[in-house]
C-alpha cells in the first residue's frame, strides 16, 4: 500500500484577539433576564391553573421586561453604554476587574 502522507506544512493564522468584554453582565441584561423569567413562570402558572388573567399578566411582565431592557440599553446601561463603561472603569480602579 502506498503512503500518501505529505511533508508539506501549512501556516495557520488565528483571528485577532477580541478585546475584553463583560460578557453581557450589565444592568440592562440582568433586568431583562430576571423579568422575562418571572413573566414566563407567571404565564406558565396561569396556563397550568387555567387562570386567564394570570397568564396574560405573565405575558405582560415578559413584554415589559424586554421593553425595559431596551430602554435601559438606550440610556447607557447596556453593552458598550457610557454608564456600563464608567462602572467597569471604577471596578478596574478598585482592583475588581475580571
Amino acid at each position: 500500500m502506498a503512503d500518501y502522507a505529505t511533508t508539506r506544512s501549512e501556516t495557520a493564522y488565528l483571528p485577532p484577539k477580541a478585546p475584553p468584554t463583560n460578557h453581557g453582565h450589565t444592568t440592562a441584561a440582568w433586568t431583562t433576564t430576571v423579568l422575562v423569567i418571572i413573566g414566563f413562570l407567571v404565564a406558565a402558572a396561569g396556563m397550568v391553573t387555567t387562570i386567564d388573567w394570570l397568564f396574560w399578566t405573565g405575558v405582560g411582565v415578559t413584554v415589559g421586561g424586554v421593553l425595559l431592557g431596551k430602554i435601559l440599553q438606550v440610556m447607557g446601561h447596556g453593552q458598550g453604554g457610557d454608564k456600563t463603561l464608567a462602572k467597569q472603569q471604577r471596578a478596574a480602579a478598585a482592583g475588581r476587574s475580571h
